[in-house]
């Protein structure tokens, strides 16, 4: 899942970008209006954790921006949560609307001997838990969400990884590599030279 937080106390924004980033989700971080509508230009996002008081542009016109763009039809948030707030509710109203997207509303994937449970962050291989890393995790999900398509390496850092991240690094061959020897024999994750990676197998 890859997550938007656009505040302008950085101690705050920081803050939340690491918590959410702790479980697991990719996240980039705004401190005022014109950036996060420069970065909502060109990247696509899950979930925007959007502050009203914003300099540059108010949090308010960003929102309405995004509601046009994304539906056309409906001007406002999807959520609402004042602060001071308690950081689990907020994971938890993340999470909840990222499912709401027709695009996120499955929530257990199965292919191959795997099932991966997206909600309770968990996943096994015939029946027994794999003891994956927050990234193995990520990785495994976007290629099930995809499955029978496949994902590049490009499609994978944007789904899985921050904008942070070198575009140039190994990272995802690198942590597809790990990932394949956690799930073992025989092999379910296939490489297409040039091309990218998908899952081997049907969904039952």
């Amino acid at each position: 899942m890859r997550v938007l937080v656009v505040e302008d106390s950085r101690s705050l924004a920081d803050g939340i970008a690491e918590g959410l980033r702790d479980q697991g989700m990719a996240v980039d971080v705004c401190y005022d209006g014109l950036d996060a509508a420069a970065k909502l230009g060109v990247n696509r996002y899950h979930v925007v954790v959007l502050d009203r008081d914003l300099p540059g542009l108010h949090g308010d016109t960003l929102c309405r921006m995004i509601a046009e763009r994304v539906t056309g039809l409906r001007l406002g948030a999807d959520d609402y949560l004042a602060k001071p707030f308690h950081f689990p509710e907020l994971v938890l109203r993340v999470r909840a609307l990222a499912r709401r997207q027709p695009a996120a509303r499955p929530r257990v994937f199965r292919a191959a001997g795997l099932e991966l449970d997206a909600t309770r962050h968990t996943a096994m291989r015939d029946g027994q838990p794999l003891g994956l890393s927050v990234k193995e995790f990520g990785v495994l999900e976007a290629l099930l969400r995809a499955q029978p398509a496949l994902l590049s390496a490009e499609d994978l850092l944007e789904q899985v990884w921050d904008e942070h991240t070198d575009p140039f690094s190994n990272v995802v061959s690198v942590t597809i590599s790990r990932l394949r020897r956690k799930l073992g024999d025989p092999p379910v994750i296939e490489t297409i030279t040039t091309v990218g990676y998908r899952i081997t197998g049907s969904t039952p």
